[in-house]
C-alpha cells in the first residue's frame, strides 16, 4: 500500500451525488420497462462519482451487493439515483444507492431499488489501492447507516472468503 497526506475527515455530505435519467427506448426491454443491466449501470456512475468526491483519486468497482429490482421504470419516466457514501476503510468506500422512479405527468415516485457499491481508491501513478479519508458523521442516521454498513462488508469479506475456499 501507498502511504498518503495525513487522513482528515469527510462529511457523507460532501461527497453526495443525485442523478437524473430519462429512459428512452434504447434503455428499454420488450415490455417498455428499463433494462435491469441499464439502472446497473447508471447506479455503478453514481457511486464512482461519490466515491471520486470522497477519495479525490482514480477509483474502481471492486463489488456490488445483491440486487433486486423491486418496481419497474417505464419509458418516459425518469429514474432518479441518489448516492451517498457509507462506509470508509483504508482504501475501499461503500456507497449506497438509491434509485427511484418519477412519472414526469402525474409527479409520482416510486423506490425501485437499492444497491450497495464498493470502490477502491487508486494512486494515480502506480494503480495500486491507495488510502482515502476516513468518514465523518452529521446525524444519527449516519451512524446507523454507517453501523450496517459495517455489518454488510463483514458478511462480504465472509463470501469472498467462501468462494475462494470454493476456487
Amino acid at each position: 500500500m501507498i502511504k498518503g497526506p495525513p487522513r482528515e475527515g469527510r462529511r457523507a455530505a460532501e461527497s453526495a451525488s443525485e442523478t437524473t435519467e430519462l429512459v428512452l427506448p434504447h434503455h428499454a426491454n420488450v415490455h417498455g420497462t428499463v433494462l435491469g443491466g441499464v439502472v446497473m449501470h447508471w447506479i455503478d456512475l453514481t457511486a464512482a462519482i461519490v466515491a471520486n468526491r470522497h477519495s479525490r483519486r482514480p477509483v474502481v468497482t471492486a463489488a456490488i451487493d445483491e440486487m433486486s429490482f423491486l418496481a419497474p421504470i417505464l419509458v418516459g419516466e425518469l429514474a432518479l439515483l441518489s448516492g451517498r457514501i457509507t462506509l470508509v476503510d483504508r482504501s475501499s468506500m461503500e456507497i449506497r444507492v438509491d434509485v427511484e422512479s418519477e412519472n414526469l405527468l402525474s409527479g409520482e415516485r416510486r423506490h425501485t431499488s437499492t444497491a450497495f457499491v464498493t470502490f477502491v481508491a487508486l494512486d494515480p501513478v502506480t494503480r495500486r489501492p491507495a488510502p482515502v479519508p476516513p468518514l465523518s458523521f452529521d446525524t444519527d442516521e449516519e451512524r446507523a447507516e454507517h453501523a450496517r454498513a459495517v455489518e454488510r462488508r463483514r458478511l462480504r469479506l465472509e463470501r469472498r472468503k467462501a468462494h475462494s475456499r470454493e476456487a
